[in-house]
């Protein structure tokens, strides 16, 4: 596949904006910066930051094992999404194809960059519908969005489907794996030269504990991240995301704790679902989050929104009718969740 190909011709004729830092790349402990019309005095956050982030990457890689010119970062997976859309997706002619129920966000962009939508819902089982996805692709379907682990439903997406996408669609296939570090299968990430149409985006707002900061993570051949480097605004990653980031980084072993903790904790609010008389089924989860069936709920979502527990009603989405989704708490608000379930009537 000829990515050049997938590109929208706008793009590949831009010349990207080049920043002051950008053109300055050397050691700058002792140097005099006087190039980017910055306040001289010294607070923190007075001069413009690293627009390519080559300290947080470089921490990154070592991580998750990836190069980092093969990183891309963004403030926050939605820039990144966003991203994807404005190098492929030419507005008013172009397509992507969704697969419901999944993260919602890329509906919106779509519609923000004026690009249309083919959806092919997923099985009865949450799995991809190959022929479907395949046989509604046309000419202008440039983008395809898989979520795997998928929201809300949490079980990941069969790999051996996912191989067959990627080998027999015509345009990007894009992997949203925001929840992947709850998850045994190993990133798509890992296979980035494989597949030259392959994108991977990642977050630290999940596992991480960093939604705050808002800082997502693109993982692509270097011909593609060299593209989304040309759109994407020169500083779009702050320097307090960038320094709270590496420093949260720098002891991995709590992130690994947390981890251990939310998937001990996700078993047992499984457990507890299961006892409890309205709820008829627990979908498996790969995620930091439960999508249980109940009677009815719209009823239990405002029974608990009255005793100050606040979760998501899923029931409006494509095979999600009256599911709830739970997100695993600390000890303590999962103890408080089920104990309150118990004593809905």
């Amino acid at each position: 596949m000829n990515i050049q190909d997938l590109i929208r011709p706008t793009v590949k004729a831009l010349k990207p904006y080049s920043s002051a830092r950008d053109e300055y790349q050397g050691n700058s402990s002792d140097m005099v910066f006087l190039d980017a019309n910055e306040n001289p005095f010294e607070n923190g956050v007075n001069r413009y930051p690293d627009p390519q982030q080559r300290t947080l990457k470089t921490v990154l890689s070592e991580i998750k094992g990836i190069p980092t010119n093969n990183t891309l970062l963004g403030n926050g997976s939605d820039e990144v999404l966003d991203l994807i859309f404005r190098a492929f997706c030419e507005p008013n002619q172009d397509n992507i194809i969704i697969l419901p129920p999944t993260y919602g966000m890329y509906s919106v962009l779509a519609g923000i960059n004026a690009i249309g939508i083919k959806k092919v819902n997923l099985t009865d089982d949450f799995q991809l519908d190959i022929d479907k996805i395949l046989d509604v692709a046309d000419s202008n379907s440039k983008v395809l969005f898989l979520c795997s682990p998928n929201n809300p439903t949490g079980n990941s997406l069969r790999a051996n489907d996912i191989e067959t996408l990627l080998n027999n669609f015509k345009g990007i296939v894009a992997i949203d794996e925001a929840y992947i570090d709850f998850s045994n299968e190993e990133s798509w990430a890992k296979r980035l030269r494989e597949f030259p149409n392959l994108i991977v985006t990642q977050t630290l707002s999940k596992a991480y504990g960093m939604a705050g900061i808002r800082l997502g993570i693109c993982y692509a051949s270097q011909e593609i991240i060299s593209v989304l480097n040309r759109i994407k605004p020169p500083y779009n990653v702050n320097e307090l995301t960038q320094k709270k980031a590496i420093e949260l980084l720098s002891d991995r072993s709590i992130a690994k704790n947390q981890i251990e903790n939310i998937l001990e904790e996700r078993e047992t609010l499984k457990s507890e679902l299961q006892s409890i008389d309205f709820v008829s089924k627990i979908y498996p989860s790969d995620a930091n989050f439960i999508l249980a069936k109940v009677d009815d709920a719209t009823k239990r979502y405002n029974q608990l929104i009255d005793k100050g527990i606040v979760i998501r009603n899923r029931t409006t989405q494509p095979g999600c009718e009256n599911c709830l989704r739970f997100t695993v708490g600390t000890p303590d608000e999962n103890k408080i969740l089920i104990e309150a379930l118990n004593n809905l009537s």
